[in-house]
C-alpha cells in the first residue's frame, strides 16, 4: 500500500498530527467491549470537535446513530465531507498491510454518533490501543 501523503495546505497542527499518529489504533472515543473476537467502540463528536489521526487495519463496520456532518483529511491527501443518516453503515475490509488512515471532525450543528465494531481475526492484527480509553468492563473482557 502507497504511504499517506498530506496535503500542503491541511493547517499545520493536522499535518504535524497526520505524521505523528501513523500507528494510533485508537477509532473511536471509547472501547466499550473487548473479546477474543471483537472490539466494539462508541465515538461521540460535539459540533467542532475532531478525532485525530487513527488508523483502521482490522475489518470492521460502522453505523451511525445521529445524523450529522463530518470533515475528514484522508490518507490520499484529499480532504472529504459527509451527511450522515440515522441507520448509515459502511463495511471496510482489508487485506494483509492494507488500511486506512483518517481524522474526523464534527462541522456540523448536532452530535456525531456511532458504534463500530473491528474484528480481530482480520487479515492484520490489531493495533494496541491504551487502557485510558476502555471502560472498566472492557478492561476484563478480553
Amino acid at each position: 500500500m502507497d504511504a499517506p501523503v498530506e496535503d500542503p495546505n491541511w493547517p499545520h497542527d493536522v499535518r504535524d498530527e497526520f505524521a505523528r499518529n501513523q500507528q494510533n489504533g485508537v477509532i473511536g472515543s471509547t472501547l466499550v467491549s473487548e473479546s477474543s473476537r471483537v472490539r466494539v467502540w462508541h465515538i461521540r463528536l460535539k459540533p467542532g470537535e475532531r478525532m485525530p489521526f487513527h488508523r483502521h487495519a482490522l475489518d470492521y463496520f460502522w453505523t451511525a446513530m445521529a445524523k450529522g456532518r463530518s470533515l475528514s483529511h484522508q490518507q490520499d491527501g484529499t480532504t472529504a465531507e459527509h451527511d450522515y443518516e440515522i441507520g448509515e453503515t459502511f463495511h471496510g475490509n482489508f487485506a494483509v498491510d492494507e488500511y486506512l488512515y483518517h481524522d474526523l471532525e464534527n462541522i456540523g450543528d448536532t452530535d456525531l454518533i456511532f458504534t463500530t465494531v473491528e474484528f480481530l481475526n482480520s487479515a492484520n492484527g490489531a493495533i494496541a490501543v491504551p487502557d485510558e480509553v476502555r471502560l472498566n468492563s472492557a478492561r476484563t473482557a478480553a
